[in-house]
This record gives structure tokens, C-alpha cells and sequence, in this order.
């Protein structure tokens, strides 16, 4: 199917999709959360031309023993790859079921002041009770309930960032004024469990809002920019993406690739071995880069764009980035990030007016009425 040209993103956590997948590492275990190496991964898949990078995160280790566990947090190390970046946007998951929201906020309107307008947020959630515990908050119980510390995170977070208007630092030497308080605004938001005040303690983003993204069966339409969506084939992402009523969808696609060494179903059987690869309703390919392309192909037109999740970084990486990819760039059927723009500018989303700044503004008419 034809369509506009697929923006590409790319999950970057721990060693691949594969909870085994560090037994397939260019790296001994102990490099897993070095900085060389964390920035290694963002440099190449930012030269292979991909949008975006997602840092996956939680309260709770990923995986089980016997395999590797560990993690640093997706925020910092979000912060991190903005420095050391120019061009790809960085999505950290950051689930708000025990989160406060105005920190999350903070952090994030952060993120997108140090990558200068180039961050998003993947919005998750903490389903497991021991993410309670880890917490030290008491139980967030069963998926509507979840639901709805994530609707209410996100509309915090959302109207936080809006409580600094564009020009609210005015830095006037001759007044020894840094800000215009007019310009700063109560959120006021009241939610089912509590209540933020506001203003925010961080200007607003350069993007006005980050690009939120997220599972439309986890979080409500009107939230998101991106919804991720799922589907074991293409009939089924088709009517996930159809359904989902949000500005942008993404499919979710988990990809094991042929290499000079092994064919993906030998990769995969080895990994299998120690333990397996759950499929999670996701569309999965295994095989040839040719036939990953193709599929991506025939994804244009359903989906504004794919993310992947490499099955080993280490292996598959070079492999997007070697065939895949350059085959993809060169007939149109997906585009590179430009220099100097957004991460809303890259997915075709406007910025957004300030809520309160808009409301001033009707104010004010109506009182010259």
C-alpha cells in the first residue's frame, strides 16, 4: 500500500527485545550501563537515520535471573543522549501510576530544553504490585484504576507545561525583573486521587508540549500524539491504527534479522534456548532485511511510522542500518530527522498554543466588548 513516507523509531533499552539478548552482545555484561556504550548506540542508529529512540523504564529490574538485570533511568539517561546527540528525537517511558506528576513534568520540559525541542514521552504503566512497594505508595489495583492515574498524569503534566507562557522570562536588566508573573499560571488541577497547584518551576518546553506517546487501550485518544499499535499482522495493526484516533500512529514491530553468521531463526533458537521471546501481540519479523523492508513497505499508508525493537542491538542494528534503512530512504518510503528541527516538526505535528495564554487573550476581548 502506498502512502506518506514512514517516520522510523527505534527502542534502544538494555541489550534488545530479547530478555536474553545480552548473551549475543558485542559487549561483556559489565559495559551494559557504561556511558561509551549507551552513547554508541544512539550515535549509530542517529546515523542510520532513524526519528526517534525510545528508552523503556520501570521501578522493577527488567527480566529474571539467570539473565543480566539492571537499569539506569530512562530520564537520565535520556538527558544524556541529548547532549551527546544532534539531530534524533529521545522518548524516555516514564509511567505516572505512582509518579508525581510535577516532577515528571520538571523532568521532561528538561529534556526538551537540553536536546532543544527534540524529546518525547512514551507514557506506561506499573502493573506489577511490587512497583508499589519500590514506590513506598499504597496499590494502584487493577487496569482501570491505572487508567486513570495515567489519564490524570498526563493532563497535569500537560497543563504544567503550559503554565509558563512562550515570553514569560522577560530577563529586563533595566526593571531587574527575570520574569513577567502575569505570564505564570496556576494549573489548579484537581484529579480522583490529588490535586497539583502549580506554576511549574520549569519554562515552557521550546516544543510547548513533548510529543506524548502511548497505547491507545492504556490511555485516552485525546492524550496522545502517537499512539503505539499492536497487531500480530497487518489486517489487525490496520484496524488497530483506524481505531485509534489519534493524530500519528506508530506500529510496533519486533525484528530479528538474517546476518553473515546466522540466519534469524538460528539467532533466535539460541537465544530461545535460555529463555523465550514472548510475542505480546506485537507484528514480528524474522528473517531477511529484504523482507523486513517489504513489510515496512506495505505498512505506508496504514501507519504514520514504525518502531522497532531489535531482537540484539548489537546484531540487528547493523543490520537497519547497513540494508534496510539506506533501501528505504532511497525509494521514499521513509524519511531522515533534519538538523535544526523539532520532534513535532519531524512527525508533521504543529505546536501547540499555551491553554492559559489563549484564555487571557479571550479575556481580555470580551472585557473591551
Amino acid at each position: 500500500m502506498s502512502g506518506p513516507a514512514l517516520r522510523l523509531a527505534v527502542e534502544v533499552d538494555g541489550d534488545g527485545a530479547h530478555p536474553a539478548a545480552w548473551r549475543r552482545a558485542a559487549h561483556s555484561p559489565d559495559h551494559l550501563l557504561t556511558p561509551r556504550r549507551v552513547a554508541r548506540v544512539a550515535a549509530a542508529a542517529e546515523n542510520a537515520g532513524f526519528t526517534l529512540l525510545t528508552l523503556e523504564d520501570g521501578a522493577l529490574p527488567p527480566g529474571a535471573t539467570p539473565d543480566v538485570v539492571g537499569r539506569i533511568g530512562a530520564v537520565e539517561r535520556a538527558a544524556f543522549l541529548a547532549a551527546s546527540t544532534t539531530v534524533i528525537g529521545i522518548a524516555p517511558v516514564v509511567p505516572v501510576t505512582y509518579a508525581e506528576p510535577f516532577h515528571v513534568s520538571s523532568q521532561l520540559a528538561s529534556l526538551d530544553h537540553i536536546s532543544i525541542g527534540r524529546a518525547g514521552w512514551v507514557v506506561s504503566e506499573e502493573a506489577r504490585p511490587e512497583a508499589a512497594r519500590a514506590w513506598d505508595r499504597p496499590l494502584v489495583d487493577g487496569a482501570a484504576a491505572r487508567a486513570r492515574e495515567s489519564r490524570d498524569g498526563i493532563e497535569a503534566v500537560r497543563a504544567l507545561w503550559d503554565s509558563w507562557e512562550d515570553d514569560a522570562v522577560i530577563r529586563s536588566v533595566a526593571t531587574s525583573r527575570y520574569l513577567d508573573r502575569d505570564r505564570l499560571h496556576y494549573v489548579d488541577f484537581t484529579g480522583d486521587t490529588y490535586a497539583v497547584k502549580g506554576p511549574a518551576i520549569v519554562p515552557r518546553p521550546p516544543q510547548g508540549q513533548l510529543v506524548v506517546l502511548g497505547r491507545p487501550d492504556l490511555v485516552p485518544a485525546e492524550q496522545l500524539d502517537v499512539a503505539l499499535v499492536e497487531g500480530p499482522d497487518i489486517a489487525a495493526v490496520t484496524a488497530a491504527a483506524a481505531a485509534a484516533g489519534t493524530p500519528r500512529t506508530f506500529a510496533e514491530v519486533e525484528v530479528a534479522l538474517d546476518t553473515v553468521d546466522a540466519t534469524a531463526d538460528e539467532r533466535v533458537a539460541d537465544l530461545e534456548r535460555h529463555a523465550p521471546w514472548t510475542t505480546g501481540g506485537r507484528l514480528r519479523h524474522i528473517g531477511s532485511a529484504a523482507g523486513l523492508a517489504t513489510l515496512l513497505e506495505q505498512l505506508r499508508g496504514v501507519v504514520d511510522g514504525v518502531r522497532l525493537h531489535p531482537l540484539v542491538l548489537d546484531e540487528d542494528l547493523p543490520e537497519l542500518s547497513r540494508l534496510v534503512l539506506p533501501h528505504l530512504f532511497e525509494r521514499r518510503h521513509a524519511v531522515r530527522p533534519l538538523p535544526g528541527a523539532s520532534l513535532r516538526t519531524h512527525l508533521g505535528l504543529e505546536r501547540p498554543a499555551n491553554r492559559y495564554a489563549a484564555g487571557a487573550a479571550f479575556e481580555a476581548l470580551e472585557e473591551t466588548r
